[in-house]
């Protein structure tokens, strides 16, 4: 992290300030956190004022929110991402469930993720809070698992022969191998998902349960209150809040962040442009930081570490004696069917019941929701394929040169962070007004929260392109499209994918909202099994609800089965820096 030694850094009124800033950041935290485990029942009235003075307050409490779900957005990451890339079978079932996990409509099932908390923390806010942040984990935890295992399934060979030859363990080869090879692609996507996590921030801060409306303290409540009792000057406050957000996080901690994955990039010679951060290079200049670093963190660490190295090491001797253990066939298949017995008993009531519920709906309806479907698989792949016509490019331009990342990036972050499902009605009214056919016209809708992440990840790929391969090009006079075909494309290709997966993902939720729009008393319908879905949620026909999602997930399953795996494939075996 550190190059220079600690007698080369001087004491400076700056270490005064960053230490002032650190310890106020965890009086803030502690500050906010109190007030997450509060005493609270459905008949307790939580109000939201909309005084300015209370913006700060409730920005916090949304911020504590949001990083407290990125944090297990990572633990998430680096559990599943790394079991489904190192086993073979265990890969064929979580990557599959992965896909249907994130184009689960989720905000439709947050009732009862509320009431499910809830009875696990009873008499307490902390319940409704757990909710919260469950649901802005799921729109940030699907993006970066997927990143972390492309990064892990394209490791270059080379160095992959040279972890085994210094005998690396498995927590060795994740530490010095794995983990730096996926970190660009990694704070790029969690960039990316933490800004997908403001959407769901203001839908799940106020909802309704069980006939009550619940506001949690934050700024998603603010601006809904503010919405409803129609205070257009509230609802500005709240926007410039959000926007003020975005940008002091990106300038405090993703930049930073960018700046220090860059050491990470597999590359034998710097490019003469590097992105910078004055966080970082005030953090990097501090001595206060740096003694820290030394003397409490790095012997903690190194601590931690010779113990996981220890214990890693006895755990790989007994897998190795497990198995020159013979277990004979017939024992081996007696445990695979008790196991596959004991799944069975599980699932057989519910499964029994779902059948039935379908069963009873008729074969017309399940042909109405699958042709339902496939309309809307049409405006995923069109949706995509409008994206990528202006990210693919852009996304180029503004990883491949670090000082126009440092100035667009700030701009993207708040475009992508800033919630899309706010400017629908604006949209909607434009479409009402130039009588735009709506089955088209919500793919824009669409389109809107979905580009972003063929956006970012296109950044990463760009970003990751090893600086010799581009001196190399230019030494050889390769450029125009010559340059694009055999350099930028095939360097870009897994990132590219990884983005098309997510942003298929994230379509195929957005339908839920973007085929079904309201202005006033006029309410505009695309075909689709979103505005199904929809409908069905706004009855509370739990057979339509159920019958919708099964279906888009067969279809999600289906698709990324036939196209999106095998253009992994392709990336995996054919398009990765060796």
């Amino acid at each position: 992290m550190f190059t220079q030694t600690l007698v080369e850094r001087k004491f400076t009124a700056m270490d005064i300030v960053v230490l002032a800033v650190v310890f106020m950041i965890f009086y803030i935290v502690l500050k906010l956190s109190m007030g997450m485990d509060i005493p609270f029942s459905l008949d307790t009235d939580i109000s939201i004022s909309l005084s300015p003075e209370m913006l700060p307050y409730y920005a916090g409490r949304s911020l504590l929110r949001m990083f407290i779900a990125l944090g297990f957005s990572f633990l998430f990451t680096f559990i599943y991402g790394y079991i489904a890339a190192r086993s073979k079978w265990a890969g064929k079932i979580m990557i599959p469930l992965l896909d249907i996990l994130q184009s689960i409509p989720v905000l439709g099932f947050l009732s009862a993720t509320i009431v499910a908390f809830m009875t696990i923390f009873p008499n307490t806010l902390l319940g409704v809070e757990c909710a919260s942040i469950f649901a802005i984990f799921t729109g940030q935890a699907w993006n970066m698992t997927f990143s972390f295992y492309h990064s892990l399934t394209t490791l270059p060979k080379d160095l992959e022969e040279a972890s085994q030859m210094l005998h690396f363990n498995k927590w060795q080869k994740f530490t010095k191998l794995e983990l730096p090879v996926s970190m660009i692609g990694l704070i790029w996507n969690a960039m990316m998902s933490f800004g997908g996590g403001w959407f769901f921030l203001a839908a799940s801060e106020a909802i309704s349960v069980l006939g009550k409306d619940i506001h949690l303290p934050g700024i998603g409540s603010y601006l809904a209150v503010a919405a409803a009792s129609g205070n257009i000057r509230a609802m500005v406050y709240a926007m410039l809040t959000m926007l003020i957000m975005i940008l002091l996080v990106d300038q405090v901690f993703w930049r930073p962040l960018v700046v220090w994955g860059q050491r990470f990039k597999l590359e034998s010679s710097k490019g003469n442009e590097q992105p910078t951060s004055f966080v970082y290079n005030l953090l990097y200049r501090s001595f206060i930081v740096f003694w820290i670093y030394r003397k409490i963190f790095m012997p903690i660490g190194r601590f931690i570490n010779k113990k996981i190295v220890k214990t890693s090491d006895r755990i790989e001797n007994s897998l190795d004696i497990y198995k020159k253990i013979k277990v004979s066939a017939f024992f081996q298949a007696i445990i695979k069917i008790f196991i596959l017995a004991a799944f069975l008993y599980e699932i057989y009531i519910p499964v029994k019941d779902a059948v039935y519920m379908l069963y009873e709906m008729g074969f017309d309806q399940l042909w109405h929701v699958f042709n339902l479907g496939l309309l809307t698989a049409a405006r995923v792949f069109m949706a995509i394929l409008l994206g990528a016509i202006w990210t693919i490019p852009a996304g180029v331009k503004i990883g491949m040169q670090p000082k126009l990342s440092q100035k667009i990036q700030p701009l993207v972050q708040a475009a992508s962070s800033f919630p899309a499902n706010m400017l629908f009605p604006f949209i909607t009214m434009l479409f009402i007004q130039y009588g735009i056919n709506f089955q088209y016209g919500s793919i824009v809708l669409m389109m809107l929260g979905t580009q972003w992440y063929i956006l970012f990840n296109v950044i990463a790929g760009a970003a990751s392109i090893p600086n010799d391969l581009v001196e190399a090009a230019a030494v050889l006079g390769i450029k125009g499209w010559k340059k694009w075909r055999v350099l930028i494309l095939p360097a870009i290709f897994p990132y590219l994918v990884t983005g098309f997966i997510t942003a298929s993902g994230g379509a195929w939720n957005a339908s839920i909202i973007s085929e079904i729009v309201k202005w006033k008393q006029i309410v505009l319908t695309a075909s689709g099994i979103g505005a199904y879905i929809s409908m069905a949620t706004t009855l509370g026909d739990w057979s339509k609800i159920l019958l919708g999602i099964i279906v888009m997930c067969i279809m999600v399953v289906v698709i990324n089965r036939f196209i999106w795996h095998r253009l992994y494939y392709i990336a995996q075996t054919k398009y990765h820096v060796d």
